[in-house]
């Protein structure tokens, strides 16, 4: 088994020449793009204990628990036979932690983008939906403005901004197949987007921990193959 290693750390944002108010303002994967990769397993950290708890965690440094990392080796073992060429992995422990399990059984290096890491929750991280709730009035405001500012808390706008760099840049790599394991706000960000859905609204999706979503070029345009599959950990 080798000791998986970090190539590259990736930190700056690239212009996308768009306004960030409008989902629809943004361009829309496999239509006119210059693309290489053809497939992408988009995977959720395995749990840690505050997931468990039900406790915001945002940019906080959290580790797994004893069944994230369990979980991070149910879904190694079941894509053995077809791994990535590369791991794109948030900065974020809980992430990078998920990689570098995944890596040593699939032998592939990993690489460091921050622009993958989940929405910045200032005051409300670290807080239950219960403690949150003496916090509501502030937190309804941050959900229906996607520019609204609170202390320590990252606009949604610039979330939004740096996670549809991080995947347009990761969707025209020169790897043929990429597992990018970050968050489930990152990738419900993404989805979002790609789909067009404004921003002001609550995200319609779920990414479960260690879930797999796997999107397929086909035919020039990107396609989701699976959507938050879970059937490596029905036992857990």
């Amino acid at each position: 088994m080798i000791e998986p290693r970090v190539d590259k750390v990736m930190t700056s944002s690239t212009d996308l020449g768009r306004s960030t108010e409008a989902a629809s303002d943004f361009e829309i994967p496999g239509n006119g793009w210059a693309r290489m990769a053809e497939r992408l397993y988009l995977i959720r950290h395995g749990r840690t204990a505050w997931n468990a708890e039900g406790r915001i965690q945002g940019w906080a440094d959290v580790p797994l628990d004893d069944v994230g990392r369990e979980q991070a080796r149910r879904l190694a073992e079941r894509l053995r036979a077809r791994p990535p060429d590369l791991i794109l992995c948030s900065p974020l422990w809980r992430a990078y932690e998920t990689a570098r399990i995944l890596a040593a059984v699939w032998e592939v290096p990993i690489e460091v983008d921050e622009r993958l890491k989940e929405r910045g929750q200032g005051p409300f991280e670290g807080r239950t939906g219960v403690e949150v709730a003496a916090l509501q009035q502030a937190w309804r405001e941050m959900e229906r403005d996607p520019t609204a500012e609170i202390a320590g808390v990252e606009p949604r706008a610039a979330f939004a901004e740096r996670v549809w760099a991080a995947m347009q840049g990761a969707m025209a790599r020169p790897e043929r197949t990429l597992a990018v394991v970050a968050h489930g706000g990152t990738f419900s960000m993404f989805f979002r987007q790609w789909l067009g859905l404004p921003l002001d609204r609550p995200s319609p999706f779920r990414f479960d921990n260690a879930s797999l979503t796997e999107l397929a070029l086909h035919d020039g345009r990107w396609i989701v193959v699976t959507l938050n599959d879970t059937c490596h950990l029905t036992d857990l």
